[in-house]
C-alpha cells in the first residue's frame, strides 16, 4: 500500500491540510487538476447522481490510498 501512496504522491494526488472538510479527497483532486475545491465537490456531487452508489465506493477507497500533505 506504501506504493500506492507513494505514486499518488509523485502524481501530486495529495490530500491538503488546509481546506478539508470531510477526508479532503475533492480538494485534493481538485488541487491535482488546477480546480477550486468547491466546483470540485460540486462536480462530485453531479457524479453521485448520474453514477448511484458509485461515489460511495470511491470516496473511501480514496481517502485510504491517497496520501496526507505534509
Amino acid at each position: 500500500m506504501s506504493d500506492i501512496k507513494s505514486a499518488f504522491r509523485r502524481q501530486g494526488l495529495v490530500r491538503p491540510v488546509q481546506g478539508r472538510v470531510l477526508g479532503g479527497v475533492c480538494a485534493g483532486l481538485g488541487q491535482r487538476f488546477g480546480l477550486a475545491p468547491w466546483p470540485t465537490r460540486f462536480l462530485f456531487l453531479v457524479l453521485l447522481f448520474l453514477l448511484p452508489g458509485s461515489p460511495f465506493i470511491i470516496y473511501p477507497v480514496l481517502w485510504v490510498l491517497m496520501p496526507s500533505e505534509y
